[in-house]
């Protein structure tokens, strides 16, 4: 593998507002066909979460949500609707840390993120205006499915990354982050290369699919933008139906629980 001196990133434009049920590879299909574009061997497909969470029906009315008192307390000291609380516990593993609205959990698939990556933004509330967006049940395999339909479709090699955004504890902003993939290697390990010295590399593992993510981020945007899905050509990758198992810090390397 080989850093890229040249990256090309295609946004679909007018890609259309997705429903549940609705399949994902065929509108990807559609909206390549629209702006006369064509997979190429190696090609990544990022896509945003929330159409694969609203294409899998994650989509949840909180006026269907009964608290727990775990949640009510919860919900006093952080200043949260003790609905939305319930359903971030329900997703999660453990409460890492909370402090004044800030929900840090581990969430059920192991990521640490801020009120288990549950999202009421880019969603239809009607007219209760209490909708929630869960993550995918399981991001490696919806990214699994949706290579295999594309490779079929379109008799192309590529990779499917799903993208979400989160913030960091050491930094204002969000940035796109990695929580499944297919066919890539989400982790490029450099140990054992050499710097421009000839020094040996001993720790540098580079977050290949989160660095992926994040510049698939710039063109789709965090508001009306309306591109949830990104084309990445010219990155040199490993494959591999790993999973993003790798990237997962064990606990007992976190510095910061």
């Amino acid at each position: 593998m080989t850093s890229p001196s040249e990256l090309n990133l295609i946004a679909l434009r007018d890609f259309p507002l997705v429903k549940p049920q609705d399949d994902l590879a065929a509108l990807i299909t559609d909206s390549l066909a629209q702006s006369n574009l064509a997979l190429a061997d190696g090609d990544i497909v990022v896509l945003a979460q929330k159409i694969v969470s609203k294409a899998e029906g994650r989509q949840v009315k909180l006026s269907s949500v009964t608290p727990s008192a775990k949640a009510e307390d919860l919900a006093k000291s952080t200043d949260k609707d003790p609905r939305l609380v319930e359903l971030i516990l329900q997703e999660s593993n453990e409460v890492v840390r909370t402090k004044g609205p800030v929900l840090i959990v581990e969430h059920r698939l192991g990521f640490v993120m801020a009120n288990a990556g549950i999202d009421q933004s880019n969603i239809t509330h009607g007219d209760e205006n209490d909708s929630a967006l869960l993550l995918p049940l399981d991001p490696d395999g919806s990214a699994k499915a949706l290579r295999q339909s594309l490779e079929a479709t379109h008799g192309k090699k590529i990779a499917v990354v799903i993208n979400d955004s989160v913030g960091r504890a050491w930094r204002m902003g969000t940035v796109g982050l990695a929580i499944g993939t297919a066919g890539i290697d989400p982790l490029w390990d450099r140990r054992g290369d050499k710097d421009l010295f000839d020094r040996t590399l001993e720790i540098t593992e580079v977050g290949l699919a989160d660095e992926i993510s994040a510049a698939a981020s710039l063109l789709m945007g965090q508001g009306d933008e309306g591109t949830p899905v990104v084309i990445v050509r010219g990155v040199d990758y490993r494959s591999s139906d790993g999973g993003i198992a790798p990237v997962l810090r064990d606990k007992e390397f976190d510095l910061f629980r």
